[in-house]
């Protein structure tokens, strides 16, 4: 017997137990909870000043007036309920400053699809307003240079009691600037016979190298700027010099068709790349890898092995001259532009072509790599354009050197500068586009006005120098002017409207 009574216990305790509580609490389940007014007063509070803290500042419409008065019959139940801070709101104090409409009916909870439409037909509020207010960026550039802007409401409509949010498009403008310092010419260099057609410093910021047109590659002391070396060897005109900063190699090319690898210990030759089958226009040196690319008349580029000397890519895809090389150790890793107007951007492993831009409608003959940004920028007769890495895509143009752009070069600070055929420099904010200055230096003495040209121009490594190779066989020498001050010399810059076009 005692067995069935601890068996009987042992089954139906638990059920017991279950049974009693489903039995005390049944009764409630299907009531609602009953409403504790100062727990509701301060989450309608809470809802009411998030909800319509931003309409506190709107006048008090007449027509909203006349129509809540309308409604306010209905809407007895309404309280005031009491902010933290002793300030007393009353939901219809709120609703009676916005004119009534089908999509703004007032409820007494209002729904979120309520409170949106409401919102969406208010101004913005200041909060969002100051956010709103971002430093300059590469999205700014993208605005400024003619992108639709977000649009915003329109301003209240009292017509009619209603409030119609009219689509604005507002006109583009340039931000400001940032200050840059004016450049003033500082040192001539003579010595060449022939047009100075390329440029390059060396890593150590100690010389530099020109090669020019009387076939002869030549160093120079970058601080006094005397002649240290001449090299023979080239039959033609010198178009590109490049300096390796993983191995004691100078790199040249010419019109000649060839390229050469030079030794500076002993000043000598010490290799030829044998391919291109016309002149050799320019090159350029892999910043991370033993490798070479020139590009040529020949519409090609071609990718060397230093060491081996070879061929280990053709790039074939332009259809006329390739005027530009420039390599970078991110992608795309090679980039050219050509005379056939448009600009490649090539996968180094595949040797092909990963993108083509065509917005230039002009031969581009100069390109230039931002050191810091992830951007470039290239050189046409119709404009300089800013591109975005590594897709190619267009950031904005920069108008006015109408001029057949020869050459570009641009430092840390953000100052690009333009060389051109008709001899003159054009410095410009690299982040908005601004030209802030102009230079056009005299021949030398004996020279005729027309052999006034830019070929090449490169700031050294300390970026205090620009240094550019011209067409009256000299080199010169460019340097910050050390005592302007953005009082003397100020940004003559408008918030004009941009005109500018986004192809």
């Amino acid at each position: 017997m005692a067995e069935d009574v601890q068996k009987h216990s042992v089954h139906t305790l638990v059920f017991r137990s279950l049974k009693r509580t489903h039995d005390m609490f049944v009764s409630d389940h299907a009531k609602p909870v009953s409403l504790d007014d100062q727990s509701h007063n301060v989450k309608m509070a809470a809802k009411l000043k998030a909800d319509y803290g931003a309409v506190l500042h709107m006048p008090v419409l007449k027509e909203g007036k006349d129509r809540v008065s309308h409604i306010s019959a209905g809407m007895q139940g309404h309280q005031s309920y009491t902010l933290p801070g002793n300030h007393t709101i009353c939901v219809m104090s709120y609703i009676s400053r916005v004119a009534l409409t089908a999509d703004t009916k007032v409820h007494r909870m209002p729904s979120e699809g309520g409170v949106q439409s409401l919102a969406l037909a208010l101004p913005p509020s200041q909060a969002r307003q100051d956010a709103s207010r971002t430093a300059a960026s590469i999205g700014d550039i993208h605005r400024h240079a003619g992108a639709a802007e977000r649009s915003q409401p329109n301003s209240l409509m009292e017509g009619g009691g209603t409030r119609n949010s009219a689509l604005m498009r507002k006109a583009p403008t340039m931000p400001k600037p940032q200050w840059h310092p004016p450049w003033k010419l500082f040192r001539v260099i003579s010595g060449h016979l022939g047009w100075v057609r390329s440029i390059a410093v060396e890593p150590g910021n100690q010389w530099f190298v020109t090669g020019s047109a009387d076939r002869t590659i030549k160093i120079w002391d970058l601080a006094s700027g005397k002649l240290k070396l001449s090299l023979t060897g080239h039959i033609s005109t010198v178009r590109g010099v490049a300096v390796s900063s993983r191995s004691p190699y100078l790199f040249s090319c010419g019109e000649d068709k060839q390229v050469k690898c030079w030794d500076l210990e002993y000043n000598k030759v010490i290799r030829h790349y044998h391919g291109h089958l016309s002149a050799v226009y320019d090159l350029d040196l892999h910043p991370s890898i033993d490798v070479l690319v020139t590009c040529s008349r020949d519409a090609t580029a071609r990718v060397w092995d230093i060491r081996t000397k070879a061929n280990v890519h053709t790039l074939s895809g332009h259809t006329n001259t390739v005027a530009t090389v420039r390599c970078q150790a991110a992608e795309p890793q090679i980039i050219t532009g050509s005379h056939d107007s448009t600009i490649r951007l090539w996968d180094l492993i595949a040797g092909k072509t990963r993108a083509t831009l065509t917005n230039h409608k002009k031969s581009v003959r100069a390109l230039v790599l931002h050191p810091r940004q992830y951007t470039f920028a290239s050189g046409s007769a119709d404009n300089i354009k800013q591109w975005m890495f590594p897709d190619g895509n267009f950031i904005q143009n920069l108008s006015g050197h109408n001029a057949i752009i020869n050459t570009l070069a641009v430092n840390s600070d953000g100052v690009l500068v333009s060389g051109a055929d008709n001899g003159t420099i054009h410095m410009w904010d690299w982040r908005t586009g601004y030209n802030f200055q102009r230079i056009h230096a005299a021949v030398q003495p004996g020279s005729l006005d027309s052999e006034s040209g830019i070929f090449a121009c490169v700031f050294d490594h300390s970026e205090s120098r620009l240094i550019t190779a011209e067409a009256d066989k000299t080199i010169k020498v460019y340097k910050e002017d050390d005592t302007a001050t953005e009082e003397s010399h100020p940004v003559n810059w408008k918030p004009e409207i941009l005109k500018r076009k986004r192809f």
